[in-house]
């Protein structure tokens, strides 16, 4: 029986037994102290005879000043704890009257606590063992090494207070603000012990203006769970006993831009016939097929992750001597041979496995040729391959298509500069552009069976393929000129889709239409191949049910490719920016909203919204000073 007035243990904190109700002990709690709150809170229970402790009879007036003699003093405790050592358990009663020289409800508790510290005691209150030497002298160990963390943390949160770390020393206590700066955790203590807000763009501003992250550190692209390093998984090489078509004799060309080392794409006509167009694709798919390890690291990837710092393939580097076109003599090729009419529509598309000679060239170097600067062969092919090229868009332009015209730029890193230039609108880009939608229209009508008859007619019956299509945009009423009419005409566009069904694509002004001539960069073009390679082989092909599934996760993955992409290209443009305050720039106004112009820096490829003071009209140039730039939030401020 637990008399009134005495003191017992509840939930381990004191409490003062203040009478019976029923079956029930009313008690009186000593609540533990809050921050900001009374030391001395009380609270009230009922409670039964097991879920309290009795430590001392009393009589006890109250709980005041209960708590002062808790802890005592360290070297009586140890003294304490050596002699009970000796001789075995105790009572909490001789416990107190040896550590803190008498048996009160103050040192009760006081003894009590040694039991909850867990230090020297172990056991209840009706019966304390003493810890041995080796597990005590190991306890103190542990939480001098604590103490010792604690006191280096707080020296460390002091200093980075005021932004003056020791480096590279502090750098242990910025993992969780790395983390966070990543993306890979939500949470950091090290912001919240600072009182910042635990966002990826304060963790990066902290550790950039405390020196443990230079500009340089992008963290863009594991913001979004992406590798920046290629994929591992080598496929095998193209089998060596397939039969292959030999087209060494027919001119080709890779055209890109200089900074490409992947190129997967060629061109050719055929001499004399000025309507047959060779489209040579690199051929990955001649040894990978549906769920083999490459197939299936491509498909997580969605596609090659492009940044400044380099590529992020989502095939092995070591398939690009196997497979890229113009890296050997000679290289194997999936040939797409269309057969224009007339009036420039495609009559028929033939596919099949090739051999080619491919003479790599820069869009530059193609547009000299094309002037009739070089070899006259290869002048008069571009030659041709333009005029095809350009009948092309004016088919597509009849049919609606949607041309935008808006700023690029290729941003580079040489020795850690940043470097952005503008990309200059070759003719041979736009040649080989027009080239490429006439193969990925050719197959697209290939796999769906589309022909009128004729040798090449394609499938037997429809073949499952990614085909891509774009709803009708809703056109403004007007369309202004120059670049802010393509800026309208971008709002206006509307997303596209996958599916392994056909239907129109609006912006392209095509009736069907896949993307198959980068199988190297893209999945849904490795996709593509796999499905015409089943075909050819005479295997079968994915099930428009198994083909879905594989669109869906592509897109997906492909879709973050881009953000990354997208973020990293803000993220180098404001390094670019940063040591150029006060530069003034030329910009174009695009369209007005509210109080602000949508403008664009046409050497910057940027877009931004700035209050102007003029009101100018769409597509007039407004010059532009760059006041601040912020890395870590990707944002420039610009003001006339």
């Amino acid at each position: 029986m637990i008399a009134e007035k005495s003191l017992v243990v509840y939930k381990n904190r004191p409490a003062l037994v203040k009478g019976k109700e029923g079956d029930r002990i009313l008690i009186s709690v000593l609540k533990t102290p809050e921050k900001g709150g009374k030391k001395e809170a009380l609270q009230e229970y009922k409670v039964r005879d097991k879920d309290i402790e009795l430590i001392h009879p009393g009589p006890l007036a109250d709980l005041s000043g209960i708590e002062e003699a808790a802890g005592g003093s360290g070297a009586a405790v140890r003294e304490a704890w050596e002699l009970l050592f000796e001789n075995g358990p105790v009572s909490l009663k001789e416990l107190a009257e040896l550590a803190f020289g008498g048996y009160s409800p103050a040192s009760a508790w006081a003894a009590f606590c040694l039991l909850l510290d867990g230090l020297y005691f172990t056991g209840s209150a009706a019966v304390l063992s003493p810890r041995g030497r080796e597990e005590v002298e190991a306890e103190e160990k542990k939480r001098e090494e604590k103490r010792r963390e604690s006191w280096e943390r707080e020296s460390f949160l002091k200093r980075l207070s005021v932004r003056r770390p020791e480096l590279p020393a502090d750098s242990r206590f910025m993992q969780d603000v790395e983390a966070l700066a990543y993306g890979k955790s939500p949470k950091s203590r090290t912001m919240r012990d600072l009182g910042l807000s635990e966002t990826p763009e304060d963790a990066h501003a902290l550790l950039m203006d405390a020196g443990f992250w230079s500009a340089a550190v992008n963290p863009h692209p594991a913001r979004f769970g992406l590798s920046v390093v290629s994929s591992d998984t080598v496929p095998d090489p193209p089998p060596a006993e397939e039969r292959r078509r030999d087209l060494t004799g027919l001119p080709a060309f890779a055209v890109d831009s200089p900074w490409s080392s992947d190129p997967d794409d060629a061109v050719s006509v055929e001499e004399g016939a000025g309507r047959v167009l060779y489209v040579h694709v690199a051929d990955p798919a001649a040894s990978i097929t549906a769920d083999s390890p490459p197939e299936r690291e491509a498909r997580d990837r969605g596609a090659t992750l492009y940044l400044p710092e380099g590529p992020s393939r989502m095939l092995a580097d070591d398939a690009l001597p196997l497979f890229a076109l113009g890296l050997a003599e000679t290289s194997p090729a999936l040939t797409f041979k269309i057969t224009l009419g007339d009036t420039g529509e495609i009559a028929a598309t033939e596919i099949f496995p090739s051999t080619v000679r491919v003479k790599r060239l820069t869009y530059e170097e193609a547009d000299r040729l094309m002037d009739g600067a070089g070899d006259p062969g290869k002048t008069a092919a571009l030659r041709t391959l333009s005029a095809l090229a350009e009948a092309n868009l004016r088919r597509r332009r009849a049919a609606a298509a949607v041309n935008i015209e808006l700023p690029e730029t290729h941003i580079s890193l040489n020795d850690g500069r940043v470097s952005i230039e503008p990309i200059v609108p070759y003719r041979s880009a736009d040649m080989v552009r027009e080239c490429m939608l006439l193969a990925g229209e050719g197959a697209a009508l290939w796999a769906g069976g589309m022909w009128r008859g004729g040798e090449s007619a394609g499938a037997a019956r429809p073949l499952s393929f990614p085909y891509v299509a774009q709803e009708a945009g809703d056109l403004p009423g007007e369309i202004l000129p120059g670049m802010a009419g393509s800026y309208q005409l971008r709002r206006c566009m509307r997303p596209r889709t996958l599916s392994a069904r056909p239907g129109r694509h609006w912006g392209l002004g095509l009736e069907a239409y896949a993307q198959v001539t980068s199988p190297l960069r893209r999945y849904t073009d490795l996709l593509a191949h796999i499905q015409i390679r089943a075909l050819l082989r005479g295997a079968e092909p994915l099930s428009a049910e198994e083909l879905a599934v594989r669109l869906a996760a592509a897109e997906a993955a492909s879709a973050v490719v881009v953000q990354a992409e997208r973020a990293s290209r803000a993220h180098w443009t404001m390094v670019y920016l940063s040591d150029k305050k006060d530069s003034v720039w030329d910009a174009v106004a695009l369209e007005k909203k509210g109080n602000r112009w949508v403008l664009m820096i046409p050497a910057l490829a940027l877009e931004i919204q700035v209050p102007l003071r003029s009101d100018p009209a769409p597509n007039d140039p407004v010059k532009l000073t760059l006041k601040s730039v912020h890395i870590p939030r990707g944002e420039a401020v610009f003001i006339t």
